[in-house]
């Protein structure tokens, strides 16, 4: 494993970018171990919702998770308004950075994620595999 600090600027699209880093390092797995920033309104999908809901106005990022791969990411966040209300869900595109985002990355060498339909869930879920 190998551990990076990415920052975002201003305006960066947050799945965007970190999709972007994936793709830069030539990289096939890596998790999302935190992160914390703002962000200028974002768009979440709740569980069990097809559609991403959209949060305007600033926002603080509180928790980032989730794992990179070729095949897309999986990100949860949690986010709070000005008023202390806290949301959380699935990162979808459009969470625009409002001053930074600090993100820390644990790249995967050894490791290839696929997202891959599973009949169980009707899903493209993780399938992490050792590289030979």
């Amino acid at each position: 494993m190998e551990a990076h600090a990415l920052r975002l600027n201003p305006g960066d699209d947050l799945r965007g970018a970190l999709d972007a880093a994936l793709k830069q390092r030539g990289a096939e797995a890596a998790f999302v171990v935190s992160g914390i920033g703002s962000l200028l309104g974002a768009r979440i999908r709740y569980a069990g919702v097809e559609s991403a809901a959209v949060l305007e106005g600033d926002l603080e990022i509180l928790t980032l998770s989730g794992t990179l791969s070729p095949d897309g990411a999986h990100l949860h966040i949690s986010v709070s308004d000005a008023q202390g209300h806290v949301r959380g869900g699935h990162v979808a595109p459009g969470c625009t950075v409002r001053t930074t985002a600090e993100i820390l990355i644990a790249w995967l060498p050894e490791w290839r994620f696929t997202r891959e339909h599973d009949p169980a869930t009707g899903y493209p879920e993780l399938v992490p595999r050792a590289k030979p």
